[in-house]
C-alpha cells in the first residue's frame, strides 16, 4: 500500500489554533512514530496538532513509557481529526 502524502493535509492540520492536548500554541504537523522505516514517515493523515513542548514529550519524554506515548499519540491523532472535521477542513467526495 503506498503512503499517503498531502501537502494540503499537513497545512491543515498546521492550521489548527492550539495544540489539541494542551492548548498551547505554535502547532506542528505531528506524525506517528510507530509503523515507519528509518528516515521514512508513517501516511500524512496519520499526524496531530502539537505544540513544540506535547511533541517533544510524546516523542522523547522520559515520563511515559513507550507504550503510554503511543497511546498519547494516538489520542492526539482523533483529536486533530476532530478538529479537522468540526472545522470544516475535512470533505468526503
Amino acid at each position: 500500500m503506498a503512503i499517503y502524502r498531502s501537502h494540503k493535509w499537513l497545512q491543515a492540520v498546521r492550521e489548527i489554533d492550539c495544540c489539541v492536548l494542551c492548548g498551547g500554541y505554535g502547532v506542528q504537523a505531528a506524525h506517528r512514530n510507530e509503523g515507519k522505516g528509518i528516515g521514512i514517515k508513517v501516511d500524512d493523515c496519520l499526524t496531530a496538532a502539537l505544540c513544540v513542548e506535547c511533541h517533544a514529550r510524546i516523542d522523547n519524554g522520559k515520563d511515559m513509557t513507550r507504550e503510554e506515548r503511543r497511546a498519547e499519540m494516538d489520542r492526539a491523532i482523533v483529536l486533530t481529526l476532530r478538529q479537522l472535521a468540526n472545522g470544516g477542513r475535512l470533505s468526503v467526495r
